[in-house]
């Protein structure tokens, strides 16, 4: 692709999903490019999320060209995922005001609980809205909606897996790939990280390590409640993609985070 960049820069694609992630190398200049990324990256960058944004430029195509700092590193391991350094950045990005101004200068949504139902079942195929399991959850689901007031909705990274963890040879961790964010329940990606990530006995420990104090009234029951959606969103994107095995993984965690649901509350 032409990314309309001067002469002498070498423009390498990066693995991605998306297929706008670039590698710019001039001599010995790199920079990471990111091509029509959100203009909450500026936010993100002043607030040492993500990398240092460098410029940004409209190219004669008409898409927008972003440079960010090259950062040698690596993504997480799983067994760093429930790190005092995750804890910390996420605490962060929570709590940011400018983050909240600014994602709602760009049109930043807001997700309620029912949203992410929709999304769920929004083209969905029949075998997985037929499975009894997925249906008995999602049906749960639906008649046992969290209530948590829309104005304390936080900025939400949307997708917490490890790969999105970048963590500096001089060890400043960040937080990339931002293209779901929206305004949700922190709920929704503290219950996300925890997943995957966070074994369910130690749930409790790491949330009031979150919170530094005893947990916000009814969030146990959020974080339950998001965990479960979490999941039939994970088992939907993984059938989608022939990912069977981490589907079943998936069906298996529902099964078990869904009895220890019921139990607890019901």
């Amino acid at each position: 692709m032409d990314l309309d960049l001067e002469n002498g820069w070498q423009v390498l694609p990066i693995g991605s999903e998306t297929g706008t992630a670039y590698i710019g190398i001039k001599q010995k200049e790199k920079v990471f490019l990111k091509r029509n990324p959100s203009p909450f990256i500026a936010a993100l960058s002043l607030e040492e999320i993500t990398p240092k944004l460098i410029w940004s430029k409209r190219m004669h195509t008409g898409d927008t060209l972003t440079a960010q700092q090259w950062m040698n590193g690596r993504c997480l391991e799983r067994s760093e995922m429930s790190s005092e350094l995750v804890l910390d950045l996420l605490r962060r990005v929570h709590s940011s005001d400018l983050l909240k101004k600014m994602l709602a200068k760009v049109g930043g949504l807001h997700y309620q609980p029912e949203d992410f139902l929709t999304l769920y079942y929004r083209g969905i195929s029949t075998e997985l809205m037929s499975h009894p399991l997925l249906a008995r959850c999602a049906k749960f689901l639906e008649s046992h909606l969290p209530t948590y007031a829309v104005k304390d909705y936080e900025v939400s990274h949307g997708d917490l897996n490890r790969q999105n963890f970048l963590l500096s040879d001089s060890g400043q961790l960040y937080l990339v790939d931002w293209e779901s964010v929206m305004f949700a329940d922190p709920a929704k990606d503290l219950s996300m990280l925890m997943c995957r990530y966070v074994p369910r006995a130690d749930w409790k420990q790491w949330l009031e390590s979150y919170f530094g104090k005893q947990l916000p009234e009814a969030m146990e029951f959020r974080i339950q409640w998001y965990a479960l959606m979490n999941l039939l969103l994970d088992v939907k994107y993984n059938y989608q993609r022939g990912r069977f095995h981490e589907m079943n993984q998936d069906i298996i965690k529902i099964q078990q985070t869904f009895e220890f649901f019921e139990k607890l509350y019901f």
